[in-house]
């Protein structure tokens, strides 16, 4: 593997204020390839499969009112990366941006929530594929000891190392590689969506289940969930949902016309996505089977985590069902690939202003990417899943909550940051003012409540699956434990860094920006 290590003062702005090019390859992506790259990072697919019963457990038959909330905040927030990518396309997003808001130890510790945040759903991820892996193989060859391989605990962790380790081998050779991967991938499991969506239309307006319920308007409206602390957990995994837009502004010094096609990339996903859970799924499959706690109703405990295992058979039949189950695996497998690319890059972007060891400056001579960063994420991901399966069996659950928790801090941190890069801008014109200053601002707030009001709830082993180590919430634990980590880290690197800490390598203010390809 052949990488070449970018020299300290390699690619620098005309400004001198820091901000640098990394070698990656640029112009290998347009606005589509972006906005797919988008979508197949959240996972359409996958994350209903994972957070359908969650939610409908959490809120009941307003599941699509809590979707419509948790799109609010993002989309916010999304102007934010905007703005900011206009003045600064880096590849560091959250981490860059933060630290020239808000200085160095800020920024560390916003770049190490998005790090670690993706660490977290690159292993459900390579849960999800490993389940529906053997799912599909039980199902297309008829035996049910093959599908019962994934629960196989040896087996399980075997396979998802080996899906990791695909991933990251795809991720390697670059964004061309990866952007072809992608359009199959997500045409797959959007046209199979399409066909689930459509047939638990059919099952509802015929009865078929005992759970079935008549549309009303009264889904849309969140104030009638039953209470704050439930409609709380559930906007956290609505956010969940919704994860990932972000990396088209990650991989923005590979996208043609950096300054500007990420962002309407990352708008384009939004859209995209927030009309697959609302306008579609959520209300189709609640009209089908309900939101009950029995049967196929959604809440049901025993499915809850992985409902469409239980819907295919019976919402789509046994031969359209083993599409679904593809489609899945195509949804987990596709984002496990793309999700490489934000935690890769900001690592790469970190190293590369002294934050983190040069050696994740490296850039692989032929495929452009950062290959040591890639490698270090891919096995990262495999330890992080491996022991956390062996210490809980409910780890898929847990950890899932404790994403939102880091998703919140990060992105808040990213919106607030744009307020204050361009608080000298936002008496100019009533537009700066509103998507340079309000609208993020706003995002910021409502992404930090939630943040709050999750903290305090997982303190409770009830919160998630219920587990707890020494009384305590094990999703608490989970996720104010890897913030602490971060914590402890970057006091390490000051150490080891002080010129970075000190705002000697990246500084603070806006940039007179020359993008290099």
């Amino acid at each position: 593997m052949t990488q070449t290590a970018m020299r300290p003062d390699a690619h620098e702005t005309a400004s001198g204020d820091g901000v640098r090019g990394k070698g990656l390859g640029g112009n290998s992506i347009g606005l589509l390839g972006s906005a797919v790259i988008g979508v197949s990072t959240v996972a359409p697919v996958y994350c209903l499969t994972s957070t359908l019963g969650s939610t409908a457990g959490e809120v009941g038959l307003h599941m699509p009112a809590v979707f419509l909330a948790g799109f609010l905040p993002m989309l916010l927030v999304a102007f934010a990366y905007r703005e900011l990518n206009k003045a600064v396309p880096d590849c560091g997003t959250s981490f860059t941006w933060t630290v020239k808001a808000f200085g160095p130890h800020v920024g560390w510790m916003c770049g190490w929530g998005l790090v670690i945040a993706t660490v977290i759903v690159l292993s459900n991820l390579a849960g999800v594929a490993t389940s529906y892996f053997w799912l599909l193989a039980g199902e297309i060859t008829g035996s049910g000891a093959v599908a019962d391989l994934d629960g196989d605990k040896a087996v399980h962790i075997l396979t998802c190392l080996g899906l990791i380790a695909a991933a990251t081998a795809v991720s390697y050779r670059g964004m061309t590689t990866t952007k072809g991967v992608q359009y199959a991938l997500v045409g797959l499991q959007l046209v199979v969506l399409a066909l689930f969506v459509v047939l638990a239309l059919h099952q509802a307006r015929t009865g078929a289940f005992p759970g079935h319920a008549d549309f009303s308007w009264s889904w849309l409206n969140p104030f009638a969930v039953k209470s704050f602390a439930s409609f709380s957990a559930g906007l956290s995994l609505s956010i969940f949902m919704y994860w990932g837009w972000d990396t088209c502004l990650t991989a923005n010094e590979e996208t043609i016309g950096s300054e500007k096609t990420p962002g309407r990339a990352a708008l384009i996903a939004m859209v995209v996505l927030v009309g697959s859970y609302l306008t579609t799924t959520a209300v189709a499959a609640q009209m089908a089977v309900g939101s009950g706690t029995e049967g196929l109703g959604l809440a049901n405990p025993a499915t809850s985590d992985n409902v469409f295992a239980a819907l295919a058979g019976p919402v789509m039949g046994h031969a359209l069902g083993i599409l679904l189950f593809a489609a899945v695996l195509a949804s987990a497998a596709a984002s496990l690939q793309t999700t490489f690319i934000p935690v890769a890059r900001t690592v790469l972007a970190m190293s590369t202003y002294q934050a983190l060891p040069a050696s994740y400056a490296r850039v692989h001579e032929r495929f452009r990417t950062p290959g040591r960063a890639t490698v270090t994420a891919g096995a990262a991901t495999g330890v992080f899943y491996a022991v956390m399966s062996l210490l809980s069996e409910h780890v898929l659950v847990d950890t899932i909550y404790a994403l939102g928790l880091m998703i919140c801090f990060y992105y808040a941190l990213t919106a607030f940051a744009c307020a204050w890069f361009f608080r000298h801008d936002l008496t100019r014109s009533a537009r700066d003012a509103l998507f340079k200053g309000l609208f993020p601002v706003l995002g910021g707030l409502l992404l930090t409540a939630v943040f709050g009001k999750t903290l305090y709830d997982m303190w409770n082993p009830a919160y998630g699956s219920g587990s707890a180590v020494l009384g305590v919430g094990s999703v608490f634990v989970i996720g104010v434990g890897l913030l602490l980590l971060g914590l402890v880290i970057m006091l390490v690197m000051r150490r080891r860094s002080p010129a970075f800490f000190r705002g000697q390598v990246l500084t603070a203010g806006t940039p007179a920006l020359v993008v290099e390809d």
